[in-house]
């Protein structure tokens, strides 16, 4: 007999309509309400702990460590072969990510939601947490890290982001592709990452944002967050990593005051590079002491960096892998 734990904390996975509005209405149902509707099959014992009913964008860092929290409890009293996180979707990709680094268990972590509401027709909320209990036993996955289930596929929390607002096949991993599918209760996995990161939080979290570039941007965003007292701040530049030449006197002044500069790109795949030398070119940037992401999307390099942040790590080489 597999066993996995279930922590439930909201979402349209776990949402009904509001009959005064009759809008969805967010983590209205518990995971043991959920779970009864799964089909789960009889050789897997499925613990829920209802954790909170929320929508995603109501969750909080804090959150997300009272659950690592809660998991070493449950691990520590007992033997499970895997864990799933059933949340909303708008905040899935951060969240999985989140876990993966501040996590270091050899057993699977699954993240799964859905973007029908279990009443809706055609709701993808019941098949996505089978298949999510399905990926946890499986041994293929072991010290893989957190991965998200959706649709069929395993996909690594590295990478994963969510590509449609509202058609079934939600998520994505362009440029990498997906790790495996759940074919007829078949957990068939294809390709593993080659490396596992690991960021043991030690302080309160920081203050990370992002600014995004675009044409004839300055630099009062990025002013704006120096007075606000960030301590971090994620650029989603473009292309290579370029941004414009008005928002540099913001960004040096950023970096003088001790506030990290993280340098990504808006490009869906590819790298940041110092290939150009211009004022504003990626090789400005990281001449004047600004952190080059690599391949992180924004959001991803957020995450990165307040986890890094937190866990007093030497930075130059946060974003290596």
């Amino acid at each position: 007999m597999k066993k996995v734990l279930m922590i439930a904390t909201g979402g349209t996975i776990a949402s009904d309509k509001n009959e005064e509005s009759g809008k969805l209405a967010s983590g209205v149902l518990t995971g043991e309400e959920i779970i009864e509707k799964c089909d789960i099959p009889d050789d897997i014992h499925v613990k829920v702990d209802s954790f909170v009913q929320k929508a995603s964008m109501h969750l909080h860092f804090s959150d997300l460590i009272k659950i690592k929290e809660k998991l070493d409890e449950y691990l520590k009293k007992e033997t499970w072969d895997g864990i799933v996180i059933t949340q909303g979707t708008d905040t899935l990709e951060e969240a999985s990510y989140f876990m993966h680094l501040i996590s270091n268990y050899s057993i699977p972590i699954v993240f799964t939601g859905s973007q029908r509401s279990p009443k809706d027709i055609g709701t993808d909320s019941f098949i996505n947490i089978k298949n999510a209990v399905l990926a946890a036993c499986s041994e293929d996955l072991k010290d893989v890290g957190v991965t998200v289930v959706f649709n069929e596929r395993i996909f690594h929390s590295r990478y994963v982001r969510k590509e449609h607002a509202s058609n079934i096949q939600g998520f994505n991993a362009f440029g990498y592709g997906y790790l495996g599918i759940i074919d007829n209760n078949t957990v068939r996995v294809f390709q593993k990452p080659t490396y596992r990161e690991y960021l043991e939080i030690k302080t309160e979290l920081p203050t990370v944002d992002i600014i995004k570039v675009y044409m004839d941007a300055d630099g009062k965003y990025i002013q704006a967050a120096i007075d606000s007292g960030v301590d971090g701040l994620i650029l989603e530049g473009v292309g290579r990593g370029q941004v414009s030449k008005a928002m540099m006197p913001a960004i040096q002044a950023c970096i003088r005051q001790g506030i990290k500069v993280v340098i990504t790109t808006s490009a869906v795949e590819g790298e940041v590079y110092p290939t150009y030398d211009y004022e504003g070119s990626t090789y400005d940037l990281l001449e004047n002491g600004v952190l080059l992401g690599r391949d992180y999307d924004s959001k991803k390099a957020r995450i990165k960096l307040l986890a890094g942040l937190a866990s007093n790590v030497e930075l130059k080489h946060l974003f290596d892998i």
